[in-house]
């Protein structure tokens, strides 16, 4: 594990040409965010960042970069012009998200100073506290004052200026192949996606207990001479990520999936998955596919209400904002309402289980893993829990203090599981 404070592109050039295996990193989203300087330099942008990592990461090594759903595509044309392929983009839903819209009305009427009466009081609901680091949701109703709208302003009520954010997407990008990717493994030990390793997780046999079967396995036709529980691992990971919100399940259907029948030798063509031409015994009992919200097809990445602070005893907490006027409701920070004094004060740490799930599936064992945009080091926390080699960079020596403690607490839990 090796921390840096440095600027991301000095050091990488100090860095050997492809000498990591897969860089994964959340840079800044450039909104400005919450006051700081740093989310307004354009470095996300800059392809001279890009370049730099796309010449450290060995040919086929895999790029995941988060973005904001406003700058994504800035980010991603940056990191096309530097050289790597787009394979895909990931989505991260959440349900934490809190609206920050300008409410038209009262800023009509405060540009104009109309200072109306009161008129009532009403009740709303200002929702999650605490951001995504909190999986729960926490019902928050408070009471307020109905201020009397001037009739100019009143044709606006009810027009605001912005959508409650609910998703960050994620460039995943890959430096060229050399040759075809058969070669590219064997000469580079990188170039594919580790499927098998970031499945998600079901009880479910997925209708395949008919391989299981003696007449199948001691079968040589399709390439399939034997047989093992690999297909209890899961389902095919999805370019969908979700946090297990209230919110997030209930924008999806329940369903079932479907069932297999009893069949015989001379049907073998109605196999789930194939089978035409294999001689198969008579396969008997039925399967009844699992039921629920279709949310249970994609990963679901909970967070740990601990993460955000293990590792940080003696550290001293303090507020996420640099003393913005909004900063009493968070500054922009999408995910996060509150401004309370934090241990970990850095304003966007994601969840430790998020990264672990996605330096897994770009990664090969005992890979190494570039941030160059560590941060409060999730991304190297991931590492440790993984047992991958980490190379975080970072500007802010106090944010490489924090991340140095944190992935310090991770080596030393022996545990190596997700955190709950």
């Amino acid at each position: 594990m090796k921390l840096i404070n440095a600027d991301c592109i000095e050091a990488m050039k100090a860095m050997p040409d492809n000498s990591v295996d897969s860089i994964v990193t959340d840079p800044p989203y450039e909104l400005g965010f919450m006051g700081k300087s740093w989310d307004a330099s354009g470095i996300a942008f800059n392809i001279e960042v890009w370049q730099e990592a796309l010449r450290v990461i060995k040919p086929g090594g895999h790029l995941i970069a988060f973005s904001g759903s406003r700058t994504y595509h800035r980010m991603a044309v940056a990191i096309e012009d530097a050289g790597f392929q787009i394979r895909d983009q990931i989505m991260w839903v959440y349900g934490s998200g809190f609206p920050k819209s300008h409410n038209i009305s009262k800023g009509i009427d405060k540009a104009s100073d109309f200072e109306g009466e009161v008129i009532g009081t009403e009740k709303i609901d200002i929702g999650i506290q605490g951001g995504s680091m909190h999986a729960e949701r926490q019902t928050n109703v408070v009471e307020r004052e109905v201020i009397e709208l001037s009739p100019d302003a009143a044709k606006w009520e009810g027009w605001g200026t912005a959508l409650k954010p609910a998703h960050e997407p994620m460039v995943l990008a890959r430096k060229p192949l050399e040759g075809t990717i058969a070669n590219n493994v064997l000469t580079h030990g990188v170039g594919g996606l580790n499927i098998d390793a970031t499945r998600v997780g079901t009880d479910d046999n997925l209708g395949r207990e008919v391989y299981q079967t003696q007449s199948w396995k001691n079968t040589s036709t399709a390439g399939v001479g034997s047989v093992n529980d690999d297909w209890k691992m899961g389902r095919f990971p999805a370019n969908f990520i979700h946090d297990g919100s209230d919110e997030v399940v209930a924008l999806f259907p329940d369903t079932k999936t479907g069932s297999i029948k009893p069949y015989k030798h001379n049907n073998a063509s109605t196999i789930y998955g194939g089978g035409k031409g294999l001689q198969l015994g008579e396969i008997t009992g039925n399967h009844t596919g699992d039921s629920g919200s279709a949310a249970r097809f994609f990963y679901c990445a909970k967070a740990s209400k601990r993460d955000r602070n293990e590792g940080l005893d003696g550290f001293e907490a303090k507020r996420d904002h640099d003393g913005r006027a909004d900063g009493g409701v968070g500054g922009n920070n999408p995910r996060n309402r509150t401004n309370n004094s934090k241990l970990n004060h850095h304003p966007t740490v994601k969840p430790t289980s998020l990264m672990q799930y996605l330096v897994k599936l770009v990664t090969p064992p005992n890979g190494i893993v570039l941030d160059p945009f560590m941060g409060s080091g999730s991304t190297g926390k991931a590492c440790a829990y993984e047992g991958f080699d980490f190379i975080g960079i970072d500007q802010s020596a106090e944010y490489v203090a924090i991340a140095q403690a944190r992935i310090d607490f991770a080596l030393a839990d022996k545990s190596n599981e997700l955190p709950l």
